[in-house]
């Protein structure tokens, strides 16, 4: 089992990012105080502080799309995925990218959507059929040189 990571980042409502990360994504809240509060992000930990959310810009290119960058989120077996697809998307969330594959048939095939909390910052949900291709190299990309 890897171990958890650890992400703390800013909001700007709480209240907002409760029923989001709680009700829509169905993340278990754990501690809070009145300017923060954490919660079980697929097993990992994640900590929303009140304030001015990411700057973001889509300047980070994977396959053919442009992505917002920073961005952080989470990788799950496929049918764990595809179930969260399917809530978001009958919830009607915006997505920035709506739920595709990527890299189909390829080295590292994975399904992908990315969407923002209400805060605006930007989530990307990664779906895996194969869990060893999450950190498979991919032998026509090119090697990358130091600068």
């Amino acid at each position: 089992m890897m171990p958890p990571f650890h992400f703390a980042y800013h909001v700007d409502d709480l209240m907002a990012a409760r029923a989001f990360y709680g009700g829509l994504l169905g993340c278990a809240e754990g501690r809070s105080t009145e300017t923060w509060v954490d919660f079980d992000f697929f097993g990992h930990q994640i900590s929303l502080h009140f304030g001015v959310p990411f700057a973001i810009a889509n300047t980070g290119k994977v396959g053919n799309h442009l992505v917002p960058m920073p961005h952080f989120g989470v990788v799950l077996p496929y049918a764990a995925w595809r179930a969260l697809a399917d809530r978001l998307e009958e919830a009607k969330t915006f997505f920035l990218l709506a739920p595709s594959v990527r890299f189909e048939g390829e080295a590292g095939e994975q399904w992908t959507m990315f969407f923002t909390d209400p805060a605006g910052n930007p989530i990307e949900m990664k779906g895996f059929r194969d869990a060893a291709q999450i950190f498979v190299k991919d032998s026509n990309m090119p090697e990358a040189t130091p600068a």
